[in-house]
């Protein structure tokens, strides 16, 4: 879109939000598109049409972002990874000289996967007000388009470790995991996860690429059909963000040897005593054997 294209969605922001409190002195952090241009809430073009600064991930694209937006006068502070507690310093300095800072990141919600948490935690214990303003989020839009019904959470698990074990780790942890699993990953990673994600065999998962962007794409599949379903087209499968939505594992079936042994130990010993020994002797998933003594005690 050009940028005179927004000309009318800024006017009415300012109409929508320009009788509401927006108080000097505060950080403000700001939901942006994750790829969608008109994603962005009305409240936020307001809010960065007043802010005094714009502390964000990467200055070249959230200078382009503002400008398709008509905003590209803002001063920009560069706040990433790298430098976030440093730049913190200059962003509560400009607080309380009375300026109202607006807080990005290169898409979605600042602080959850990207930087930002470390700037609320440090205006915060220097007693400055943050207010978020909500919006676009690749989390709750994958979650909207997996198909899962009745279920009341879910699991942020975020990216995974990059090492190897430290990532079948990671995935064999919630291989027994009952809720939902959101995951994030970059593309020139996405076949190394998929590689991992092999281990859970038939547990459906949904694959979300390119989220509201021209060649969006979700897929639901096995987990151990991923990296084949990568490899089928490489050229469009494994290009831009993903966002993976691990369905729900299925209830375990006890053996009843395990759940004999579980019973004579939760007679003798603390519920995760008991849990921790009956998963030496049978070998059986720790986490379905601790779901499975709530049950016997009956604890909800």
């Amino acid at each position: 879109m050009h940028r005179s294209d927004f000309a009318p969605a800024l006017a009415a922001a300012n109409r929508a939000a320009g009788s509401q409190q927006h108080p000097a002195g505060c950080l403000y952090v700001v939901a942006t598109p994750i790829g969608n241009l008109a994603d962005i809430t009305l409240r936020a073009l307001h809010l960065l049409s007043l802010a005094d600064a714009v502390a964000c991930e990467d200055t070249r694209r959230t200078a382009a972002l503002l400008g398709a937006y008509g905003l590209a006068q803002k001063p920009l502070l560069a706040l990433h990874q790298h430098n976030e507690m440093a730049a913190a310093q200059d962003v509560i300095a400009r607080l309380q000289a009375g300026e109202r800072v607006a807080c990005v990141s290169d898409a979605g919600t600042p602080a959850v996967s990207d930087p930002g948490a470390r700037l609320v935690a440090a205006c915060r214990a220097a007693g400055l007000r943050v207010v978020p303003l909500p919006g676009a989020s690749s989390v709750t839009t994958a979650l909207s388009a997996a198909g899962i019904v009745d279920e009341t959470a879910f699991v942020f698990a975020g990216f995974l470790p990059s090492r190897a074990q430290a990532r079948h780790d990671a995935v064999q942890a919630l291989a027994a995991e009952p809720r939902p699993v959101v995951l994030l990953e970059a593309p020139h990673r996405i076949g190394r996860l998929a590689q991992a994600l092999a281990a859970l065999g038939p547990r459906p998962v949904t694959v979300a690429r390119e989220l509201t962007k021209q060649f969006e794409q979700i897929h639901t599949l096995a987990c151990d059909a991923l990296a084949d379903w990568l490899d089928e087209d490489a050229a469009q499968h494994q290009r831009g963000e993903f966002v993976l939505v691990l369905h729900p594992a299925p209830p375990p079936r006890h053996d009843a040897e395990d759940l004999r042994v579980l019973r004579l130990l939760l007679a003798e010993l603390p519920l995760n005593r008991a849990v921790r020994l009956a998963a030496q002797v049978t070998g059986a998933a720790r986490n379905a054997l601790y779901a499975a003594a709530l049950e016997l005690r009956g604890d909800d």
